[in-house]
């Protein structure tokens, strides 16, 4: 009974805290299911992932030139019309030397270079150690864990920032407040950069010591200029504080608060944001913070959580809503304060091919583009993240956020504007699975779906109005029969599929009957099928037409009460992991590195959808 008084005594004062402190608050209903990578959530409608670096060891010319394969807490920026992604990486593990820092470019979002080396690997002296450690530095690298990646000054130089931290051995920290310190370049207009200079040191560390230069030793005075503002920013200062010295007089809030992010509300109050969910409010642009306190009603562990104002003047929060790294979702309040819905951003999760230390399974550690760092020239919301701490994603939510269709699909992609064919589509595009818009043999511009990837698919899906009766009608052809795959399912609002087709590499076309298919007529490569679904959720039959024939009655396989969304994918649906999953891996997938040695292609040349 004690302990019951106490739980209410608790639930008491922290409601009370709660009512003298505005605080940010999720006051949805819908919770995700772990079960499902997707959570069981809608899709936001339109959202477009872009994987951007594929790791890959075995040949590094096809992943970051290096073939490193831990690669993860990327940050995004917009300047100068080009999307930039600096991101950290090590050899394999998490904090297991030598790490160094990465730079993705993009004109579009869609389209990026390869990788470049942005702060290289550093050499720790030899005999550094750190208090209350056993371990002395001997031939050891530094290890970069930085918080904090761009900065754009008032006079619109962007600067690059990273940091070289100390791990001893693969459990020690690098952001113990005991690394070497905060280094600094720019990024020119042409896409060169500037040298690299020391920002920051932590204590033990100084300019004799180092071996980049001070930046105050640059020539460069509005690079200074540029440097000095940013070190006058509290609200920038607020992200360095896990790296800093613990007593660093630049950092307003030296408490053990990790991977802060902020927006702006209209009466110049400042949200603040850290892993966990924490959250607060500053009245003086960040010197000073209310109680930080848990976000009520906001489901997030030890991940980290992004916070923005749209470019409508909504507000958005984009995280791991549950106590793994899947799936990827958002929030949207219309005050900043108020959270009330929660929608999907990527419910993914490709296998981890390279197993390490620390690596977890999910898209994971999301950032967007910090205020002043640019407005992309679409005004969507855009993202980054890594995927299993491995590889490098972005994702495009288009800005107004919508949960719903509007009106029933017409899309006949060869007279569509290439721009806009994929507007109202949800796309997962990885490098080897590529989804997109493009010519086909015949020169007709098509939805073209393409897969050598051996452990990923591509997906497209287009949600459509909520409807108990139903016609579908879609024209498909397949470049091949002996190799690939294309499944087209019809799924409810929770992501669940009513019925599954199956264009196979046993040249049949299949539907899902139970645990079994029924294989209903064969196909040849280069054929067009004009496919055409009458379904009834209601007694759960549907029939397929096929270029105007009818071919097979059936049963759905698992029961809905209406379907929401059609997904066409190159693969089959996956799993793994689940919530029960060991949450390390230890071991690297075999031919992890290699892709199919031949491509499959898929063209989609119309979908339309109706209710009956």
């Amino acid at each position: 009974m004690r302990n019951v008084a106490t739980i209410c005594m608790l639930s008491l004062l922290l409601g009370t805290a709660a009512k003298a402190q505005e605080s940010i608050r999720y006051t949805g209903k819908t919770l995700v299911n772990v079960d499902y990578h997707h959570g069981q959530l809608r899709p936001a409608m339109g959202v477009h992932s872009i994987q951007i670096m594929r790791a890959n060891r075995e040949h590094p010319e096809l992943g970051d030139s290096m073939g490193w394969t831990y690669n993860h807490a990327p940050m995004l920026a917009y300047w100068n019309k080009r999307f930039y992604v600096e991101y950290l990486s090590d050899e394999k593990s998490e904090s297991v030397p030598p790490g160094q820092t990465l730079l993705l470019s993009s004109a579009d979002g869609h389209n990026w270079e390869m990788p470049v080396l942005l702060f290289p690997p550093y050499k720790v002296p030899d005999g550094t150690v750190k208090e209350g450690h056993p371990g002395v530095a001997k031939n050891l690298m530094a290890v970069m864990h930085q918080r904090m990646g761009f900065y754009v000054s008032k006079s619109n130089k962007l600067l690059a920032l990273g940091y070289y931290g100390i791990c001893l051995d693969a459990k020690d920290d690098p952001n113990d407040g005991n690394g070497i310190g905060r280094v600094v370049r720019e990024i020119l207009h042409d896409g060169k950069f500037g040298p690299i200079y020391f920002i920051r040191y932590n204590k033990k560390w100084n300019k004799d010591n180092t071996s980049y230069p001070f930046y105050t030793t640059s020539k460069d005075k509005a690079f200074v200029a540029a440097c000095n503002e940013l070190l006058a920013t509290p609200l920038m200062m607020q992200q360095w504080n896990e790296e800093a010295d613990r007593d660093d007089p630049l950092i307003p809030i030296h408490k053990e608060y990790k991977a802060f992010c902020y927006y702006h509300l209209p009466d110049g109050r400042v949200v603040g944001l850290w892993k966990n969910a924490l959250t607060s409010m500053s009245k003086d642009e960040g010197r000073t913070w209310g109680t930080v306190a848990r976000a009520p009603g906001f489901v997030n562990s030890n991940a980290k959580i992004w916070g923005q104002r749209t470019t409508d003047g909504r507000y958005a929060t984009v995280y791991n809503p549950s106590e793994y790294r899947w799936p990827l979702a958002l929030s949207v309040s219309q005050d900043g304060i108020d959270y009330t819905n929660l929608l999907l951003v990527n419910g993914e999760i490709t296998p981890m091919r390279y197993g390490g230390n620390y690596k977890s399974y999910g898209p994971q550690y999301v950032r967007g583009i910090e205020e002043g760092n640019g407005t992309p020239s679409d005004s969507n919301l855009w993202v980054t993240y890594s995927m299993n701490k491995e590889d490098i994603w972005v994702s495009m939510i288009p800005v107004p956020v919508m949960d719903k269709a509007p009106a029933h699909v017409a899309d006949v992609f060869p007279d569509m504007k290439p721009a806009d064919a994929l507007k109202n589509w949800n796309v997962y595009s990885p490098r080897w699975a590529p989804v997109g818009v493009s010519s086909a043999a015949n020169g007709e511009q098509q939805l073209v779906m393409e897969d050598k990837d051996p452990f990923d698919y591509g997906k497209a899906e287009r949600l459509f109005p909520a409807s108990s009766k139903l016609i579908v009608a879609f024209t498909v052809k397949a470049a091949q029969n002996d190799h690939g795959c294309l499944h087209v399912e019809l799924q409810d609002g929770k992501g669940t599929p009513g019925l599954r087709l199956v264009f196979d590499a046993d040249s049949v076309f299949k539907a899902k009957a139970g645990a079994r298919f029924k294989n209903f007529m064969k196909y040849a490569p280069d054929s067009v099928y004009n496919v055409r679904l009458t379904i009834n959720t209601a007694n759960r039959f549907y029939t397929i037409n096929v270029n105007g024939k009818d071919v097979l009655t059936s049963l759905m396989f698992a029961p809905v009460d209406k379907l929401e969304r059609i997904v066409f994918r190159t693969g089959e649906p996956r799993h793994f992991p689940d919530a029960d999953t060991p949450a390390d891996q230890d071991y690297d997938l075999k031919q992890a590195g290699e892709h199919e040695p031949r491509t499959a292609k898929f063209y989609i040349r119309s979908l339309k959808t109706a209710e009956l």
